[in-house]
């Protein structure tokens, strides 16, 4: 199961997006997921300062 950004906890301020081994996170008005390319690592979760991500 690939991670999930809560939307309305999500600040867009690319943390999550910097630290992915993969490249599976876009951050625009909000950080987005593909799922198709998350590896389910759980550094984004790790890295989000407001805990927007859960895996």
């Amino acid at each position: 199961m690939a991670a999930v950004v809560n939307k309305e906890l999500c600040t867009a301020c690319g943390s999550c997006a910097s630290v992915c081994p993969v490249d599976a996170i876009a951050v625009n008005e909000k950080a987005e997921v593909d799922a198709d390319t998350c590896i389910d690592c759980g550094t984004c979760v790790d890295e989000c300062p407001v805990k927007a991500i859960t895996v």
